[in-house]
């Protein structure tokens, strides 16, 4: 049986979680089946185990603090005639616990127990502390 893989991946210009929302559904044009995808140019070479159940981790601001499922990975050519991944994801952002993360290109993968918790139902619509101090409260076990 095939095992699960996770990825991580920076969301370069939010600053909220609220904002990777909105731009997901209410700006992108970028839709497979009526899904938002996120494009990139490397193919995961674990696509079996992303896809067994596996989610893209988002960096906000220097802090992991949600997740998406990941439902299927599509091909997409380029006008440059360039092969490109379409990660196609869940409408839904689940909040998880925050956790710093350095900044790093591209996507990298994240192993299961590596991940952060979900936070729970009750907590998704808690008011954000501001993503440095949630870090830090984090960092000495606080949340």
């Amino acid at each position: 049986m095939t095992g699960t893989i996770h990825l991580i991946k920076l969301s370069v210009g939010s600053d909220s979680v609220e904002q990777i929302e909105d731009w997901q559904r209410n700006r992108s044009k970028q839709r497979i089946g009526g899904q938002y995808y996120h494009l990139t140019r490397m193919w995961p070479k674990r696509e079996a185990e992303l896809l067994n159940g596996g989610s893209i981790y988002w960096v906000v601001k220097g802090f992991l603090q949600a997740r998406q499922r990941v439902l299927s990975l599509e091909e997409v050519i380029g006008d440059d005639g360039i092969r490109r991944c379409a990660i196609v994801l869940d409408p839904e952002l689940i909040r998880t616990t925050v956790a710093p993360k350095r900044p790093f290109q591209g996507w990298r993968y994240l192993k299961p127990e590596d991940a952060p918790a979900d936070l729970g139902k009750a907590r998704a619509n808690d008011d954000a502390l501001p993503p440095d101090l949630a870090g830090k409260l984090a960092e000495i076990g606080v949340l």
